[in-house]
């Protein structure tokens, strides 16, 4: 009998040993709150390498050497199937894009929208499975003096990550004659070059900001997009009726302060898909299809890549009831073909004649500066697109009557010198695929114009 006495007490000194063991081991002193941010959220950081061209001597009329520039940046993953959000000014004007994800794999990625004045832009790589998807907090309930981390390609040495505090919040700073931002949030976190598009986490390893800009000559002031402005622009980005030129025609707005965080229908356009599925004002959206919704980005990435007419199931509170309904998209191509919007070939005219309408397909009228919808914009001018000739290179990209046309390639567009100037060059071989912005309700788009298309 006492031998069996000592036999327990023996198994049972072991089993608290060991239970011991399992504790110390779960609860590592040196596994700080900070280490477990950076572990939750670091496989959705990706480092961008980029390369452009400079051109030496007068760059306007081709001459001198060009030369190789690389440039370096961050992203944060922002869907599995390989959509990516960082700073427009590191895909700005280059050339190629190679993206290097945690596990070191490497593709090359391709700019699919931009937004100049936010300084966001959305690029895109084509992986072999699926993301993890970076945890996004909120920038809503931000606190002096807390704690934060950036991750980022500083200098070039990837997944570099720093700590400090909130320093500040809502500075508007003025980087230089181009660009200026406002409502930042300023650290003391050591942001350096190549962490443009990086995270500025918190605690949780949630999202909270986006790294965009240093102070020069000062140490530790640096700068980051608060989340929630920057998801607001990513939802446009990433629309589906910028992406796949669907239409749900569904008007929701963010509500984010602290943990309260959901996307409020205010309205559905008459006859649309939402209106049709029944969508009401006040509506919360829980849900759609296998995706959380919380935002305007979790509603646009769902309904991605889905087809026209194709049903999909949102899940809604209304009146403390949780409802289903069958959202069927619908397309939502070029601007419709009509006798306003559309000169005809057979239609000979004046504005025929000119070089925008020859090559691109478009008739183009200028606009000043002093125009509501130019000013307050970087641009001088730009050129109205008063009509688009069905088939052209135009038309097929998806332009509109009414969209203001303000650059093509690296040159302004505010007259018809411009546009000849550029179409006229006699490097525009090389210029094909013509890239071209564009002014449509205060945002600026980008597309590329197939001069051999249409004609």
């Amino acid at each position: 009998m006492m031998k069996q006495i000592k036999n327990l007490r023996s198994t049972a000194a072991i089993f608290l040993v060991m239970m011991v063991a399992t504790a110390q081991a779960a609860d590592n002193p040196r596994e700080t709150p900070l280490v477990k941010a950076v572990k939750r959220a670091r496989t959705a950081v990706v480092n961008i390498h980029s390369e452009k061209t400079a051109t030496g001597g007068d760059a306007l009329f081709g001459n001198g050497k060009n030369r190789k520039i690389s440039g370096m940046g961050t992203g944060i993953i922002v869907d599995e199937r390989g959509y990516i959000v960082t700073n427009h000014h590191v895909v700005n004007g280059v050339d190629s894009l190679r993206v290097t994800l945690h596990d070191g794999s490497a593709y090359t990625a391709r700019t699919i929208a931009i937004d100049q004045r936010q300084d966001l832009a959305i690029i895109r790589i084509d992986p072999t499975g699926k993301l993890p998807v970076m945890p996004m907090g909120t920038s809503s309930d931000l606190m002096l003096g807390e704690t934060v981390i950036a991750v980022g390609n500083a200098f070039g040495y990837e997944h570099t990550v720093t700590s400090g505090i909130v320093s500040s919040l809502s500075r508007d700073v003025e980087v230089n004659e181009k660009q200026s931002y406002e409502n930042l949030i300023q650290t003391d976190a050591s942001i350096n070059p190549g962490n443009s598009g990086g995270p500025l986490l918190n605690l949780n390893g949630e999202v909270i900001g986006i790294n965009v800009a240093i102070r020069a000559g000062a140490q530790r002031i640096g700068f980051a997009i608060p989340i929630d402005d920057a998801r607001r622009v990513i939802a446009r980005l990433i629309s589906i009726e910028r992406i796949d030129h669907n239409w749900h025609g569904l008007l929701a707005r963010d509500v984010k302060q602290g943990a309260e965080r959901q996307l409020v229908v205010q309205s559905a356009s008459p006859d649309s898909p939402a209106a049709k599925a029944g969508f009401q004002p006040g509506d919360i959206v829980l849900r759609a299809g296998d995706l959380n919704v919380i935002d305007n980005v979790d509603l646009e990435r769902a309904l991605l890549n889905h087809t026209p007419g194709e049903a999909i199931r949102i899940a809604v509170r209304r009146n403390d009831e949780t409802r289903t309904l069958q959202l069927e998209l619908a397309r939502r191509g070029p601007a419709p073909v009509t006798a306003e919007s559309v000169v005809h070939v057979a239609e000979k005219s004046d504005e025929e004649e000119t070089r925008g309408w020859q090559v691109l397909g478009m008739k183009l009228a200028p606009v000043s500066g002093q125009n509501a919808e130019i000013r307050g914009t970087r641009y001088r001018g730009g050129m109205r697109v008063t009509a688009v000739r069905s088939g052209s290179p135009a038309f097929l990209n998806g332009i509109r009557r009414g969209d203001i046309l303000v650059g093509l390639h690296i040159w302004e567009t505010v007259s018809e010198e411009n546009i000849t100037y550029v179409l006229d060059h006699a490097q525009f071989a090389s210029f094909n695929p013509l890239k071209f912005y564009i002014l449509r309700g205060g945002e600026t788009l980008f597309g590329h114009l197939d001069a051999a298309a249409g004609n």
